[in-house]
């Protein structure tokens, strides 16, 4: 069992990350400071380290030499993020921003860990996607270096291309469904470049409220707007001799696409209120579910930075499109969930291999990791049968957590309260009725806190129900 050191100083938040490692099977010791972590700790005999940046005394970036190899991941606020980067360049593993979602930080916890297991070929590889457990369900060691799982034609047709494409510096437009993966073509991207030694910055343009988008990427100077105390570096500056993937760059303001274009036009940046620019050396990888194309003819997106963008163009497959490759990556995913339980006898019964096959995936990976991970805890005997996938029920691409989040909302009296849907409704489309009716004079912030959601939940069903976000309702979120 993995075992894991957490240090922060807030009692609530290391109590909160204890009980949800603990949760899923690691082993957990925590402190409250770097001092407390080396007075009661021998810090190079765990497995992982989470660490807050800033910390009473020494800051969490000192369990990086403390550690003498251990994997350490800090955690920061976005006030901080550029902090964490450069937290990066002195040798943590990886950062997450504050607050973070469960799923992120077991994400996150769980690429580490089997990265340090995994053999070095091909470098940091994503979250259930590339391990040793993926190559012994089947994967073809001539993508070791990639780090996908599969040999369909169309993925081994991507193969090709990102060998040909990774050593250029050339701009790359990754197309595809909502979790299929486009982050980890970026990265193999990105780890078989001349620029791998360097940062690999990713950023979710859906994830960051449109008010700080700008000041996120491109950083400001001081008094630039109410707030900015002191002058700050963006995430394009940050990945300065490296790359920067945007995610769903679909959802970039335009004020915040035009920007971009100059940095891809000229190599330079100008902060947020400055009046002086400076040379950048980025190379861009994109990643959108949406049609760039289209969106420029209607206006919601520059036609200008589409060409830019658009110099490379890969397509990644739905999982229902790619064959036999999804039984070969339950398989992995099978296999990595019965480690982290201490299971060795769970395999698919052959109801559970032909759902599996025959299921059309509308979440795609993520659907799949999330329904494998669900049927090895509910999970008695050693065949997983496909009553246990749940892919059968017919919202199955939606969290279990989310379920109570978009259930119709009860008032004092235990009645639907006013505009609900009835009881006759799906949860879709409750959700979506809610949302068409409330978007206009709620903020996203807000819908997702009515809806019980994260935001990153409320866009990604968003995506999944065609019912993107409106650039022009609700003022901009401060």
């Amino acid at each position: 069992m993995p075992h894991i050191l957490i240090v922060e100083d807030e009692t609530i938040i290391r109590s909160a990350l204890r009980r949800l490692l603990e949760r899923n099977q690691y082993q957990v010791s925590e402190a409250g400071s770097v001092q407390e972590a080396q007075e009661r700790f021998t810090i190079p005999t765990f497995d992982l380290i989470v660490s807050d940046l800033r910390l009473p005394g020494a800051p969490g970036t000192e369990l990086i030499k403390l550690g003498q190899g251990t994997p350490v991941l800090i955690m920061t606020s976005y006030a901080s993020l550029r902090s964490a980067v450069d937290s990066m360049k002195m040798g943590a593993v990886d950062y997450i921003a504050k607050p973070f979602d469960h799923d992120e930080m077991l994400q996150a916890v769980a690429r580490i860990l089997r990265d340090r297991q995994s053999l070095p070929a091909g470098g940091e590889m994503p979250a259930g996607k590339a391990t040793n457990g993926a190559a012994k369900a089947g994967v073809d060691n001539s993508n070791g270096e990639i780090g996908i799982i599969g040999s369909c034609p169309p993925m081994q047709d991507l193969y090709s291309k990102i060998r040909k494409v990774a050593p250029t510096d050339s701009n790359v437009l990754i197309q595809g469904e909502s979790g299929t993966g486009k982050e980890l073509v970026a990265r193999a991207l990105h780890n078989l470049s001349k620029r791998a030694k360097a940062p690999m910055i990713s950023v979710n343009c859906a994830a960051i409220p449109e008010s700080l988008i700008e000041s996120e990427l491109f950083g400001h100077e001081k008094g630039a707007f109410t707030g900015a105390s002191a002058g700050r570096a963006g995430l394009v500056e940050a990945a300065d001799g490296g790359t920067l993937f945007l995610d769903e760059i679909g959802e970039l303001p335009l004020e915040a696409q035009a920007r971009l274009l100059r940095v891809l036009q000229e190599g330079e940046i100008r902060r947020v209120g400055s009046v002086q620019s400076q040379k950048v050396d980025v190379r861009l990888i994109a990643a959108t579910h949406r049609d760039l194309k289209s969106l420029a003819k209607i206006g919601q997106f520059r036609e200008d930075l589409y060409y830019r963008l658009h110099v490379i163009a890969l397509k990644l497959p739905a999982l229902r499109e790619r064959g036999a490759d999804v039984n070969e990556i339950a398989n992995a995913f099978l296999a990595r969930q019965s480690a982290r339980v201490n299971r060795t006898d769970l395999k698919f019964a052959p109801d559970a291999e032909q759902a599996i096959r025959h299921y059309s995936w509308p979440g795609n990976v993520r659907e799949l990791e999330n329904a494998v991970e669900r049927a090895v805890i509910l999970c008695e005997s050693p065949e997983i049968s496909a009553e246990l996938l749940g892919i059968d029920i017919e919202l199955s691409g939606l969290e279990e957590d989310e379920f109570i989040g978009l259930a119709p909302q009860q008032g004092n009296n235990g009645s639907n309260t006013s505009h609900e849907p009835t009881e006759d409704l799906s949860l879709e489309d409750y959700f979506q009725h809610f949302v068409l009716e409330h978007q206009d004079h709620m903020t996203e912030t807000e819908l997702a806190r009515k809806l019980g959601v994260s935001r990153k939940c409320l866009w990604e069903r968003r995506q999944r129900l065609g019912i993107p976000r409106r650039k022009t309702g609700v003022a901009s979120e401060s």
